[in-house]
């Protein structure tokens, strides 16, 4: 899932992050337009390959917020949608004749996008933020990276793990689950020196020293998206989809899910809503009465 204010490049991210239009499923759309504006929550499955390896990806588009002149409360449609995918899956979960492999939509990780404004995070970021990391993985991204001197982009990343650290707002991967000494050290170096990425995102391909490569272009020269010189985009990338993708699946299911599961469950006296116990449990045998010697 991709979360933010609108502008931020959310959708452009995202495509350039899998290196296809995932983001947007429209025949009609193409790179030479421009994306459309995302206005509700939705939903796209894809099929990605890597070196052979096919991977199922949905990618969740969000519209952007703050743009109201009331944002109370503008984190409910989202913290909502995340919920209903939990629902889903225990619903599946506790039926009788349930399928081998239960079709997974939860959200198993949230790219919030950080407007580069090298000051701090608004009000509203802390919110959304403080409300959503109780319930999926969030992954905290400067957006447009590009627009910040080297200097402001590491005071920010600093200023921006400070007040997350300050006002108690848990990032993925969080510190309480580190299983072991090797996770804690790789982990402790992800959240000290690279948290939250600073990102480019770029659809358009241009010629530097003889090959293509995706990249903004400036009066002043090529920003590359992977080149790690110019911004952090092949970090995220690696993070999300090679080191930490088996993970990032495992503390959804372990730690997000199961929360809401055992909530679900002690709410409803280990029911979910609208489920007798007929169509849950199954029937129990008869028992014949022991009989004497």
């Amino acid at each position: 899932m991709s979360k933010g204010q609108s502008g931020l490049g959310k959708s452009t991210l995202v495509n350039t992050l899998f290196k296809s239009q995932v983001s947007r499923k429209s025949s009609s759309w193409n790179r030479e337009e421009k994306i459309p504006k995302t206005v509700e929550i939705k939903a796209v499955g894809h099929v990605i390959e890597e070196g052979g390896v096919k991977m199922k990806l949905t990618v969740i588009d969000t519209p952007g917020f703050g743009d109201q002149i009331n944002n109370e409360n503008c984190w409910e449609p989202i913290e909502k949608y995340i919920n209903e995918q939990y629902e889903k899956f225990l619903k599946e979960e506790v039926n009788i004749a349930r399928k081998k492999r239960i079709p997974d939509t939860r959200v198993h990780c949230c790219l919030y996008f950080i407007s580069p404004t090298g000051h701090s995070l608004r009000p509203l970021d802390l919110e959304f933020m403080k409300h959503l990391s109780k319930v999926v993985n969030i992954i905290p991204v400067i957006a447009k990276a590009d627009t910040m001197t080297l200097e402001e982009k590491s005071e920010f990343k600093q200023r921006v793990r400070k007040e997350l650290e300050v006002h108690g707002i848990e990032f993925y991967p969080q510190k309480e689950f580190d299983e072991d000494l090797e996770d804690k050290t790789e982990n402790d170096k992800i959240r000290q020196e690279s948290m939250p990425f600073a990102v480019v995102g770029s659809d358009k391909e241009y010629q530097v020293n003889g090959k293509r490569v995706l990249g903004r272009k400036t009066p002043w020269g090529i920003i590359e998206v992977e080149n790690l010189h110019h911004c952090e985009f092949a970090l995220l990338r690696d993070f999300v989809i090679r080191t930490h993708l088996q993970d990032l699946k495992e503390v959804t299911h372990n730690i997000h899910y199961e929360t809401y599961r055992a909530k679900r469950l002690n709410d409803n006296g280990g029911l979910p809503p609208g489920e007798g116990l007929g169509s849950v449990l199954p029937p129990v045998p008869a028992t014949p009465c022991p009989t004497a010697e």
